[in-house]
């Protein structure tokens, strides 16, 4: 039997329910939409430091750390199957990707008001090599922007889904094909973020512990991707997993498209 759309189904509350859609959708856009700009600004320029508690650096340090560990355990939380499962019932499936963009938004607004900087220079460059460092961020975006431009469904905002139920479609079931930069490697999205975490011209204390913990969290955070891929598409993903690196692209075009 098929499942039935509950917004066509009581047109008394078609106007009400399009409506609360809508409004979720608008604050996905500014509470993730704004924060993911934000913090790809502040990864070049440094991180901001809007509130000083004018702490001691040693207190300052840990205070950064429970930001990113705050941010880390909200983000992995939301993200794994077993979590949206048992949010299944207060939050319909179509609405999961648009309340992880919200509550992930709001979280990392919070790691950047409150995060603390410090004046210590551990590392600057000048010179031809500043450039350098400079043009790999803007290449890490360029990728970015291309890798995501491959998915062709992506979704950053969780708001297609939700287009999607109200227009009363079914969603498309989910497939393993390659295109793109997966060619090269098969998590180019975590890729080009660390090449854009670590293209910093001026690395102070603050920013080192920055990019240690998050270079930490996303490489585990990739580990835990592959088991979930595997559980998903099995003998087919293990092939891809054999013949493309995993986060370093070091092959020359290793995957051929049959």
């Amino acid at each position: 039997m098929d499942k039935k759309n509950p917004i066509t189904e009581n047109p008394s509350s078609m106007t009400k329910s399009y409506m609360s859609s809508y409004v979720i959708m608008a604050l996905s856009g500014l509470t993730g939409g704004i924060s993911l700009f934000l913090f790809v600004v502040f990864l070049y320029v440094g991180l901001p430091s809007l509130i000083d508690f004018g702490l001691d650096a040693h207190t300052s340090l840990y205070i950064n750390t429970l930001l990113c560990f705050l941010f880390f355990l909200q983000h992995s939380l939301m993200i794994r199957k077993g979590f949206r499962k048992w949010s299944s019932g207060p939050i319909p499936q179509n609405y999961h990707g648009v309340f992880f963009s919200i509550f992930s938004g709001f979280f990392l607004l919070i790691f950047m008001s409150f995060w603390q900087k410090s004046t210590s220079i551990q590392v600057e460059f000048a010179g031809m090599l500043y450039w350098f460092i400079r043009s790999l961020f803007f290449i890490a975006i360029l990728g970015l922007f291309f890798t995501i431009r491959s998915l062709r469904r992506f979704d950053l905002l969780g708001i297609r889904d939700i287009i999607s139920f109200l227009r009363d479609k079914n969603a498309k079931g989910v497939f393993f094909t390659v295109r793109g930069p997966y060619r090269w490697v098969r998590h180019p999205i975590y890729f080009f973020c660390l090449l854009m975490i670590w293209a910093q011209v001026s690395v102070t204390t603050d920013r080192l512990l920055f990019n240690g913990l998050w270079t930490v969290w996303i490489i585990t955070g990739t580990f835990l991707e592959e088991r979930d891929l595997v559980a998903s598409f099995g003998d087919v993903y293990r092939n891809y997993q054999r013949k493309v690196p995993m986060l370093i692209p070091y092959k020359w075009l290793p995957w051929k498209q049959n």
